[in-house]
């Protein structure tokens, strides 16, 4: 079965103990249902609490975790993930991700083949990766056989990563964008993104999700402010026309990443 996914996700990240759950559950009352989290955001006991205080039927919602690097080799992994459905409070998680390759060490094939395990017991509905680049990919395909249905990565205006979107349209993964506002790094503030806001009654966060919606990517930002919530749910109801489209790609910079993470050499454990 083809993973379908809600147009906008919910990031999780920094948001832990009650003010975590009170953020988290925010997001779901206003309508997030793809909610993200990770094993290294040391937060999903707080996500599982926001879940189970919903009142959302578990059916409804797709929550994602992420595997990281300190656990790739095989004796590890299942171990680890068995520990995220403990904090999660589930029975299963809809999406688990490899959090990074961590090329240098080796081990994300043998990684792959621990979410293929678990697929397959059914402790994970779907599987895929984080951060991970064209060659990465291809060689989970070729040593395994299968593609990964997801690649979560950093993407933004500053950094719209056209050519791995479109290697990833080509193979009919899903991409999503870690970071879509840039992180706080004035997007928002943006004149191109402002004068485009401008004609649709909207701010420059709102423009910049609606053109990750236009170019087909699920966009994963997170805020603790429920109005801000609301308004990035409602960002996609914007049609953006394919000029302001093609003009926002274009503020996309050589050094557009916000830290430096190329995944081709960074590494997170």
């Amino acid at each position: 079965m083809t993973l379908k996914l809600p147009p906008i996700g919910f990031g999780t990240v920094h948001l832990d103990g009650a003010p975590g759950v009170k953020a988290i559950s925010s997001a779901i009352d206003a309508g997030y249902r793809l909610i993200d989290t990770a094993y290294n955001y040391e937060n999903e006991g707080t996500v599982g609490k926001a879940l189970q205080e919903s009142g959302v039927p578990r059916e409804e919602l797709i929550v994602t975790s992420k595997l990281p690097g300190r656990f790739h080799a095989r004796d590890l992994g299942r171990v680890r993930i068995e520990e995220s459905l403990y904090r999660l409070d589930l029975d299963y998680i809809d999406l688990l991700l490899i959090h990074w390759p961590n090329p240098s060490k080796d081990l994300y094939v043998e990684a792959w083949e621990t979410l293929l395990e678990v697929r397959d017991a059914g402790l994970v509905k779907n599987i895929g990766v984080s951060n991970f680049l064209p060659e990465h990919i291809n060689r989970l395909q070729r040593e395994t056989g299968e593609l990964p249905a997801v690649n979560q990565i950093e993407l933004h205006p500053y950094f719209p990563q056209v050519e791995q979107v479109k290697f990833h349209d080509e193979l009919g993964i899903i991409t999503e964008a870690w970071s879509p506002l840039s992180n706080g790094r004035g997007l928002v503030d943006e004149p191109l993104l402002k004068e485009i806001g401008a004609r649709y009654g909207v701010g420059g966060g709102e423009v910049a999700l609606a053109w990750h919606h236009a170019r087909g990517i699920v966009p994963i930002p997170r805020s603790t402010n429920r109005d801000r919530q609301r308004s990035n749910l409602e960002a996609l109801k914007i049609s953006l026309i394919d000029e302001d489209v093609q003009a926002i790609t274009a503020l996309g910079k050589e050094n557009g990443r916000i830290k430096n993470q190329d995944p081709a050499v960074y590494e997170e454990f």
